[in-house]
């Protein structure tokens, strides 16, 4: 019973890494058909790294699932082989007590014997029952038989699963040989890159200052947007001092906030496809690590086209156009706050209800580096929260 339990748990657990391995092998080959195919005017060192650096960090999260379900297949292996040596051991006490049943069988099987051993009998009664006795001592010898054939079978059955599962592991530990070999090439070529970084790692940082310095001014302008709203929403509900950092929700607005919260982590992505190529908080640089970046929310790459979505219900808190003529989106669901930035165009205006996964315009392809990226946040009032845990696992 406790091999049984232990073996359905293993295959329980095996299973689910069984399903993580194959997402991030389809993860592994979107991201590098992505990168590859990205049309750049010029070529962009530091592009260069990231992405190099994406793959690498794909390919070795793809590594570790291998090796945890390798892990696993082994330990599933072992229980398979303690199933059957538990099963030869009770096939052999069936064959022993068989073959003395037999044997017993022989040295009395003349019909005489039989016929005697009831007339012998002192009375109708003992004669009942020493037929009954006989006749199950017949159905023992059967059913003993029965079983012996049915062990045999289980154990050929296990002997079969057991010998699938040393394939099995032995195709993924030569995939796992594969990706190690491809992984170590990469990471010379990374190490080449980053040399040529370090000769101009002044420039690269000014570079990413400067950036970082764009994106707190884009944030600065979205917070202000969630504050003026928050004030005018209680304003409009008639609450006193109504320049308040939260929401004051009406009976609706509470109900769709305690959906959006159950939801957590079950989310679907702001896009149909693509990875998430910058997390939230403050990081050092992954490459310049003499800079510090800070993310009040996620960037994710995707593909050309693509289009952002709604990842709840809810309704467009404003539409804003920002530098470059590139514009964002703010839905609210309540108390909470998502925003999409870096949109080409937009497919709905302020004040629309949106329901989930509902499109809300095409992202932005840089020009130069060949990158869609989609800037997603979410905050609760004006307060940020990291996106990824809201969002379900790609």
């Amino acid at each position: 019973m406790f091999l049984s339990i232990s073996s359905f748990a293993q295959k329980s657990k095996r299973k689910v890494l069984e399903a993580r391995r194959i997402q991030l092998q389809k993860d592994k080959v979107y991201i590098n058909a992505l990168l590859s195919n990205n049309k750049r005017k010029k070529k962009n060192l530091l592009n260069d790294v990231k992405d190099l650096n994406d793959k690498i960090k794909t390919r070795k999260k793809l590594i570790n699932a291998i090796t945890n379900e390798a892990k696993e297949l082994g330990n599933e292996i072992y229980l398979n082989q303690l199933k059957i040596n538990k099963n030869e051991r009770e096939l052999k006490a069936l064959k022993k007590d068989y073959a003395n049943m037999i044997y017993k069988s022989y040295k009395s099987k003349s019909q005489n014997s039989r016929i005697m051993f009831l007339l012998s009998s002192d009375n109708f009664f003992q004669a009942y029952k020493r037929f009954q006795y006989m006749k199950q001592y017949a159905n023992y010898r059967k059913s003993q038989g029965e079983n012996i054939q049915k062990k045999t079978l289980e154990i050929q059955q296990l002997n079969d699963t057991l010998k699938f599962k040393k394939e099995q592991k032995l195709t993924l530990l030569n995939s796992k040989k594969e990706e190690q070999i491809v992984i170590e090439k990469e990471k010379k070529d990374q190490v080449g890159l980053l040399a040529q970084v370090k000769k101009k790692e002044g420039k690269y940082k000014r570079q990413i200052q400067h950036f970082q310095k764009e994106e707190r001014r884009i944030d600065a302008q979205i917070n202000n947007i969630i504050k003026n709203a928050i004030a005018a929403s209680n304003k409009k509900l008639g609450k006193k001092g109504s320049s308040s950092a939260e929401f004051t929700l009406t009976a609706e607005a509470k109900k769709l906030a305690s959906k959006f919260v159950l939801n957590k982590g079950k989310l679907p992505w702001p896009v149909e496809k693509g990875y998430v190529s910058t997390y939230y908080g403050r990081q050092p640089h992954p490459i310049v690590k003499t800079a510090t970046i800070q993310s009040n929310g996620v960037r994710i790459t995707t593909t050309k086209g693509s289009k952002a979505r709604a990842v709840f219900e809810g309704k467009v808190l404003a539409v804003q156009v920002m530098s470059g003529n590139k514009k964002a989106v703010l839905l609210q669901h309540g108390n909470y706050i998502t925003v999409y930035k870096n949109l080409e165009n937009v497919l709905v205006n302020p004040g629309d209800n949106v329901k989930t996964k509902q499109k809300l315009g095409t992202i932005f392809t840089d020009k130069i580096t060949g990158k869609t990226i989609l800037g997603f946040l979410l905050s609760k009032n004006t307060k940020t929260e990291n996106p990824v845990n809201w969002i379900y696992r790609m």
